[in-house]
């Protein structure tokens, strides 16, 4: 796949999509820093291209965007712009009805617990935590990454994420799940491993 239609796909399947210097937890400039806390503090969805490890889609980016810098922010396909104008967007309270527009639909289970249900009881346990929760269902894999996990063995780090979701796990909203817990520093590292730079990766 060109890299231009790489990055055509990546805009049509993503309605809201960070391309950046660095990850969402260890950004690599101020101003994808202060772009990602500002989307944090929304608490919506975004998906993210770290660009210093794609660099055939920073190079093409720009021509397809006519924007020359990072990050570019895109929603439905669409540049929203740098971190400028993210910030004054924020400021002024346009910014966060225009990504409820684009972010997806939860979809509502009488049975269980939401992803975003299960992000949320994570957080009011470990409030610094970023949260990702893939799968459905029964088969839900839940990944936390958080400073409060330096120092802690393997085993306290999951009780301390399974502490947070005791009551939905003893009601049966939610039933077995799997537990990945990873200090900022673990994460990076493990972000740093994987194969396709082109990969996009999901901020909850």
């Amino acid at each position: 796949m060109k890299t231009e239609d790489k990055i055509l796909k990546q805009l049509a399947e993503n309605p809201i999509i960070l391309y950046m210097k660095g990850i969402p937890t260890n950004p690599q400039c101020g101003f994808s820093g202060k772009t990602v806390g500002i989307l944090n503090a929304t608490n919506i969805p975004y998906a993210y291209v770290n660009v210093l490890e794609a660099p055939f889609i920073r190079e093409k980016l720009p021509s397809i965007s006519h924007w020359p810098t990072y990050p570019q922010l895109f929603v439905n396909g669409e540049l929203v712009g740098g971190c400028d104008i993210v910030e004054e967007l924020s400021n002024n309270g346009s910014l966060l009805p225009l990504l409820k527009t684009a972010a997806p639909k939860k979809e509502e289970s009488t049975e269980g617990l939401s992803a975003e249900e299960v992000s949320q009881l994570v957080q009011l346990g470990i409030p610094d935590a970023q949260v990702i929760v893939d799968g459905a269902g029964c088969d839900l894999l839940i990944s936390v990454v958080s400073e409060q996990f330096s120092d802690l063995t393997i085993v306290k780090k999951q009780q301390l994420v399974l502490a947070t979701l005791k009551a939905p796990l003893a009601s049966g909203k939610l039933h077995a799940v799997s537990v990945k817990a990873f200090t900022p520093d673990e994460w990076q590292a493990l972000q740093g491993a994987k194969k396709d730079p082109g990969l996009l990766q999901i901020q909850h």
